[in-house]
């Protein structure tokens, strides 16, 4: 059985990762992740998973999600497990991205749900796992190229 402590402390831990995107503060954001990484974002990029430090996340996030003008993550109807120090944390999620451009529409907007896993060291969860699955999305998706410099992005 799941303590009512550890789901709190786990969506705390990915409610802080969405937050610190979304208010830039990038000094923080590397805080929430374990010391390797699993990314899955192929149901939107298509490709394969890929392990990461924290340092690349925060490199490859900051550049591509520091680029827009705004964004705003929300998770909700979180699910929680946990198994000893190992939980997963399964959430719909709404992300939208604005970026004033002369191509179209400022806005894109993305829904679907994420799995994140959660691993525990010295009683302070942290994201191992992250698999973001798509169901919908709204407006001009070309401004993720526009705000990756032209570059279409892998994750984020």
């Amino acid at each position: 059985m799941t303590s009512a402590q550890d789901r709190a402390d786990v969506i705390d831990t990915a409610t802080a990762m969405m937050w610190y995107i979304d208010t830039r503060d990038w000094d923080s954001f590397p805080t929430v992740f374990a010391d390797s990484v699993r990314l899955d974002y192929t149901a939107i990029w298509g490709g394969d998973p890929s392990h990461v430090t924290p340092a690349q996340i925060h490199a490859d996030w900051s550049r591509l999600l520091g680029a827009f003008d705004a964004t705003q993550h929300l998770l909700g109807n979180h699910l929680v497990t946990v198994d000893g120090d190992n939980a997963v944390l399964t959430a719909v999620f709404q992300a939208v991205h604005v970026l004033a451009n002369p191509f179209g529409s400022p806005r894109w907007t993305l829904g679907g749900t994420y799995r994140i896993g959660l691993t525990r060291v010295d009683n302070i969860w942290h994201i191992n796992d992250i698999a973001m699955t798509p169901t919908w999305a709204d407006g001009n998706k070309e401004i993720l190229t526009l705000a990756a410099g032209g570059v279409r992005p892998q994750a984020a």
